[in-house]
């Protein structure tokens, strides 16, 4: 599991997250992020500009990975390298398999650094000792990684839970304590469901009754739509106050077992990524809320470690890597955990609009005018 240094009381993490992020992603838009190290590493490059970074990504259900990470890494490569650099990249489309054999092609083709974001933390260890073996750096970016990987970016994903929980029980009020609550959980075999899972659980045990829990393997909106059909017809249409889903593509199914079942009005549904169609959903009231995790500080700053690594800038490479995290088969991994922010209705403009990953004409569409009205979005 995660170690996070140093460890804080949950609500405090969570009031520094919202400051946080700001001023994290105020400092990318300012460009101060850009001058980190500079020309002030002694060491000398082992490699130039003309370096190939391995990218490895999961899955193309998920909205970000093919929007943002994969475009936003390969532009920062670029960036580093004079436009020297280039991204070698394979999506494993959900499957272990095919992502296994993608990341022994990359060995095989003898890239500089691995960027790999794991579908199966486990199984994929065997082939970061591979590369390891073949003297290529490999930097777990997303999820965490087992087996000898150089370093680890991501949000935290502890956080993301505390954020999900703490906004559900506030939404719930003095009802929280009598309400009805369904725990849709994400993928048992990503490491980062156990994570996001606690730190839901630290802000809802206790506060709200949790009448059902489900695992959802690969993270698949349709499972997840199946198992909320099975609470409603187990719990009661009418008595479930609220769904902690994990992530957008749950919360999907889960409104849409709702909407199957009849439900007049849909309880208050959580989620994670600020994909667009949950942002939509975030306008109309469909969704209570999603957690908005910066695209551009993740994949910039994966971008940046992994040339910096390839080019043994260690002051650079060191001042991207202050935190420190354990997997169940290293510990002590240098490591960034990107700050997270809750999006609701009103923090739409200052958060997923203001950083330019959708424009107002993008989010509100025709159908959702009405909605974006209502709520000042223009």
């Amino acid at each position: 599991m995660n170690a996070r240094t140093p460890h804080l009381p949950a609500v405090r993490r969570v009031a520094i997250a919202l400051a946080a992020s700001v001023s994290a992603l105020s400092l990318a838009a300012c460009g101060v992020v850009d001058g980190i190290g500079g020309d002030d590493s002694s060491e000398a490059p082992k490699k130039g500009d003309d370096i190939t970074v391995g990218l490895l990504l999961p899955d193309k259900d998920t909205a970000r990975f093919e929007k943002f990470d994969y475009p936003l890494i390969k532009k920062e490569v670029g960036n580093l390298t004079d436009g020297k650099g280039k991204v070698e990249y394979a999506n494993a489309e959900a499957s272990p398999d095919r992502q296994s054999q993608q990341f022994q092609k990359m060995i095989e083709d003898q890239v500089d650094v691995i960027l790999v974001d794991a579908l199966d933390a486990k199984g994929i260890a065997p082939d970061v000792q591979k590369a390891k073996d073949a003297g290529i750096p490999v930097i777990a970016y997303d999820r965490l990684a087992q087996g000898p990987i150089d370093a680890y970016v991501s949000h935290d994903n502890e956080l993301v839970g505390e954020v999900q929980g703490r906004a559900l029980v506030e939404e719930l009020g003095s009802k929280a304590a009598s309400s009805k609550v369904v725990m849709m959980n994400g993928d048992p075999a990503d490491p980062n469901t156990g994570l996001v899972k606690k730190g839901a659980l630290d802000e809802l045990e206790g506060e709200v009754n949790i009448v059902k829990r489900y695992d959802t393997d690969k993270w698949s909106p349709e499972v997840a739509k199946a198992n909320m059909k099975k609470a409603i017809a187990s719990v009661g249409l009418n008595d479930i106050a609220a769904v902690y889903s994990a992530s957008d593509g749950l919360a999907d199914g889960v409104i849409e077992a709702f909407k199957d079942a009849g439900a007049s009005k849909i309880p208050p549904v959580t989620g994670q990524d600020a994909n667009l169609d949950a942002v939509q959903r975030v306008v109309s009231g469909e969704q209570f809320m999603t957690v908005y995790k910066s695209f551009l500080l993740e994949a910039t700053n994966a971008a940046r470690m992994a040339v910096y690594k390839v080019q043994g800038r260690d002051i650079e490479f060191d001042a991207l890597t202050q935190d420190a995290v354990d997997s169940p088969t290293q510990d002590g991994i240098p490591a960034q955990l990107v700050p997270v922010v809750a999006l609701t209705k009103n923090s739409i403009e200052e958060t997923v609009i203001r950083d330019g990953v959708y424009t107002v004409k993008q989010i509100c569409t025709p159908e959702y005018a009405a909605d974006c009205a209502a709520i000042g979005l223009k």
